[in-house]
């Protein structure tokens, strides 16, 4: 076939006997938008800080797990969702530690030991060291302190599942410096979780052991001067890149920008606030609209300081779409529930009583498996 016929079927995929390309590339693997899976993982964070039912914290953490399982790649920073969950059961561990030998502020009358109290001086007034553990105290603790580590799994999926470089390239221009030091603050824990398990896995081929107190002492310094070099690289390729060059604005537009983005997220944030907390707050909703005007007028002024391009942005697709649309569901469900039905979403501790699955709660956190089977399986790599 000469030259020719090679451009005609490379143009015409039909003369040339194979499948049209925009159909094959539809086909193959992609990565999805980073800021699709951060607003599906923030939606499971906001369902599960609307309740302390033990069951309906597990079933969410269940649905972020199974997700992370389907979608996530074989790149290092997509291993630290179990670094998310240790941290998750150490934090549980310490809220349980600090009940027992601090009190709770939950008093009652099953008493299930008692510690010997220290006595305290006059100014700790409200502060004690041992005494009785009641029982109602260690399940508030537990509730509490599941919550916290479902929130910490919550924001590891999201870790393990969106790259950060591909989340810095989607940030507004005006938010681009900040999204710098950002995306390398959060690189960090990822890259660290990764330098630890080559480490140890070196050790372990070496025929040293990679637990005790000298290991980690001896895996720390390496992981430490590994971070600094990578650091020290980071910063001369974007010194190389023309990272922090700003076009010429007019004082008065920089100013309006960042005054109206300041005030912008703070009235989201407040909002944020007055629709998650108990009760109803009918102020919530249009302070979030006006919050939300207002920052994206300083985002677009703001955007004008920004002089970088984009190469190959990621699209933004119907599986974007679904992904994100699940989270929101999954949120905006169960603080409906919340606010009609709390007994279901915080079962008493006083006096205690058996958590009982609510089916409609439940079955509103299980939207949340939605991206495991329509957004598109991550590239693998062929090594």
């Amino acid at each position: 076939m000469s030259v020719h016929r090679l451009h005609r079927a490379a143009a015409d995929p039909v003369a040339g006997g194979g499948r049209p390309v925009a159909a094959h590339s539809r086909a193959l693997p992609r990565q999805l938008h980073p800021g699709a899976w951060w607003l599906w993982s923030l939606g499971l964070a906001a369902a599960a800080s609307r309740t302390t039912n033990p069951l309906l914290l597990l079933l969410i953490l269940a649905v972020a797990g199974y997700v992370v399982a389907a979608r996530r790649s074989d790149a290092p920073w997509s291993r630290s969702y179990a670094a998310f969950l240790r941290l998750g059961l150490l934090v549980l561990a310490a809220r349980m530690v600090f009940a027992v030998l601090l009190g709770s502020p939950v008093g009652g009358t099953h008493v299930l030991f008692t510690l010997p109290q220290l006595p305290l001086p006059a100014w700790a007034q409200g502060v004690r060291l041992g005494g009785a553990v009641t029982l109602e105290g260690v399940l508030f603790a537990l509730y509490e302190g599941l919550r916290l580590a479902v929130l910490l799994a919550c924001v590891g999926a999201a870790n393990a599942l969106a790259s950060p470089s591909r989340l810095l390239r989607s940030l507004p221009g005006a938010l681009y410096e900040a999204g710098v030091a950002a995306v390398v603050a959060m690189t960090f824990a990822p890259n660290l979780v990764a330098d630890v398990r080559r480490l140890r896995a070196a050790r372990r081929l070496r025929g040293r052991s990679d637990r005790g107190v000298r290991a980690v002492l001896s895996v720390g310094l390496p992981v430490l001067e590994g971070a600094l070099e990578r650091s020290v690289a980071l910063a001369a390729a974007m010194d190389t890149r023309g990272f922090g060059r700003t076009a010429e604005v007019p004082r008065q537009v920089v100013r309006a920008a960042g005054a109206a983005t300041l005030a912008g997220l703070l009235a989201v944030c407040a909002a944020t606030y007055g629709l998650l907390a108990a009760g109803r707050h009918p102020w919530a909703l249009p302070v979030l609209l006006a919050g939300a005007a207002a920052a994206g007028t300083g985002l677009a002024l703001g955007g004008r300081r920004s002089v970088r391009t984009r190469y190959r942005p990621d699209p933004w697709a119907l599986p974007e779409w679904l992904t994100a649309a699940s989270g929101a569901l999954v949120a905006a469900a169960l603080v409906w529930y919340a606010g009609r039905w709390p007994l279901a979403l915080a079962p008493s501790v006083v006096p205690p009583t058996a958590p009982a699955l609510p089916l409609l709660p439940a079955l509103a956190a299980l939207v949340g498996l939605l991206p495991a089977f329509v957004t598109p399986e991550p590239p693998r790599s062929t090594r």
